[in-house]
């Protein structure tokens, strides 16, 4: 028999985001529901990646004895007030298995006695008037907002010729004997493609890696989504002459041809030349997007980058349709090949900001903020302590902010991440209170950081005693100061090896001179 269920908050999909943004409602008291198709918990992590082992690292022994500095170095945990409940608990290993996420979500469900309905499969929604999703069964699930953190869960098929002839990264086997002799084309230059060639490179005869474009080492871009370095073993079978090679081109076809298939790759380094290749296997590991399909037409959220992913408003919220938000590894259109949003130690922090957005905004909770003394000696010492611990900063560097709010009265306050897009039309709102001008506090690399070889002396890196740091490549922390969204002045602290922004002479003290000039000084600081 069929039911329903009214709620305030509708969550769909009981991945990490979902479990995160659960924690988060429960601990606030707000009414919601949890729906995942999935038996349990983290239902991804049972199938993805392929080849069992995770890149978020796992780093277990670090020397420090604070949990916030810690989280910097775990990639895995979930943001909640248990310390049992970290993911460094259940594994030494720096790159860990996906079975011990798959155990970890499960004991973070049931320790908080989460509300989740699992093996329910959301097939439609609608919005007559609140959002109303159906399952599989009939059930039918009324809630005034909705939450989706379905993650993305549809291949994305490029359009070539012939894809359909393709083996599909999430179909295709992974026993390297199956290819024993073989000559293997993998469409896609991501992770899952070159954890795919590298199990191959045993048994395979060939195995070309094809895509558009110059190859991205994330170790270069500091974007942890391009190929990283536990995935690039192949690389040197390339380089080393040894039968297989990287293929910068565009696949024009997959053509049956016997017992195997024809691909003609149009080179882009010699003047799009191209060259018909024969393979007797093709993958396609070409990522996933956001499905959509199950919302209808009056609620279907606009897309955006090629339709991967649902168009967002700096609070994670529909840009087409309000009160439906978003949250987890689909809230990367934001700050898309840039930042974390797309991994659980950048959307953890992600999911907690848009806690604060909804406790302020439908249920009249402020952001939470610190009051400071209205002196620029305060505003350095609250900055350079938060710089030289946050994790947030640093997992979601240039995306999240802290931001020192100066009221007309001269009344300083400090609040903690806050999105900068969203930190800009906050104030503007009004959503702080009264605000003269305000401090932008990130963590961010520097201009061109991705065009610095870090292995190469010579290539001018700042030195670490240079009391500017406008030139600094690495990841250093970042003043903006602003007035109705206006920029009106910027201070970098110079870079340093050991990430500690607390010199006196190269942090502190040009920081406070900065500020003075910014803020209205105080006989307090007066010389």
């Amino acid at each position: 028999m069929s039911s329903e269920v009214s709620t305030e908050y509708l969550v769909i999909g009981a991945g990490p985001a979902g479990l995160q943004a659960s924690y988060l409602l429960s601990r606030a008291g707000r009414d919601h529901l949890v729906l995942d198709a999935g038996d349990a918990p983290g239902a991804f992590f049972t199938r993805f990646p392929r080849h069992r082992t995770l890149i978020s690292i796992n780093k277990v022994h670090t020397g420090w004895d604070d949990p916030e500095l810690n989280l910097r170095t775990d990639w895995n945990s979930l943001l909640s007030d248990e310390p049992s409940l970290l993911f460094t608990g259940y594994t030494p290993r720096y790159f860990p298995s996906a079975e011990d996420m798959v155990r970890y979500l499960g004991d973070f469900a049931a320790k908080h006695d989460l509300p989740i309905r699992f093996g329910t499969r959301v097939v439609s929604v609608t919005r007559p008037d609140d959002f109303v999703a159906h399952d599989q069964d009939g059930n039918t699930y009324r809630a005034r907002r909705l939450i989706v953190a379905t993650g993305v869960s549809k291949p994305h098929v490029p359009p070539i010729e012939g894809v359909e002839h393709a083996e599909r990264y999430d179909e295709v086997s992974v026993d390297p004997a199956d290819f024993t002799g073989q000559r293997v084309l993998i469409i896609g230059r991501g992770n899952s493609a070159f954890e795919t060639a590298d199990n191959l490179v045993e048994t395979a005869a060939v195995i070309h890696v094809a895509g558009p474009g110059s190859l991205k080492l994330a170790w270069q871009t500091h974007f942890v989504g391009h190929l990283r370095a536990v995935n690039n073993n192949f690389l040197d079978t390339y380089q080393l002459k040894s039968q297989n090679a990287v293929l910068d081109g565009r696949v024009l076809a997959v053509r049956p041809d016997g017992d195997g298939f024809l691909v003609p790759v149009s080179f882009a380094r010699v003047d799009e030349r191209v060259k018909e290749i024969r393979y007797d296997r093709v993958i396609l590991a070409t990522g996933f997007r956001f499905d959509a399909s199950i919302f209808a037409p009056e609620c279907r959220p606009r897309l955006t980058i090629n339709d991967r992913f649902p168009d967002q408003t700096p609070a994670w919220e529909s840009v087409n349709v309000p009160d439906l938000f978003f949250a987890g590894t689909i809230t990367q259109a934001r700050d898309f090949k840039k930042s974390t949003s797309g991994f659980i130690h950048g959307f953890r922090y992600g999911v907690r900001a848009l806690h604060r957005v909804l406790e302020h905004r439908y249920h009249g909770v402020p952001w939470p903020t610190l009051d400071l003394d209205p002196t620029p000696a305060a505003v350095v010492d609250a900055v350079v302590a938060r710089v030289n611990r946050t994790s947030a900063l640093w997992q979601m560097f240039a995306f999240l902010a802290d931001t020192v709010l100066v009221g007309p009265d001269g009344t300083t306050r400090y609040a903690e991440e806050v999105p900068v897009d969203h930190l800009h039309e906050a104030v503007g709102r009004g959503d702080f209170g009264e605000v003269d001008s305000y401090l932008a506090v990130t963590l961010e690399y520097g201009a061109d950081h991705d065009r610095v070889n870090p292995f190469d002396i010579t290539a001018g890196r700042t030195s670490q005693q240079d009391t500017s740091g406008l030139d600094g490549r690495y990841l250093h922390p970042v003043v903006r100061h602003f007035r109705a969204g206006e920029l009106l002045g910027e201070h970098h602290l110079t870079e340093n090896l050991e990430n500690e922004w607390d010199s006196e002479e190269v942090h502190r003290a040009p920081l406070l001179e900065f500020l003075r000039a910014r803020l209205a000084p105080t006989a307090a600081d007066a010389p």
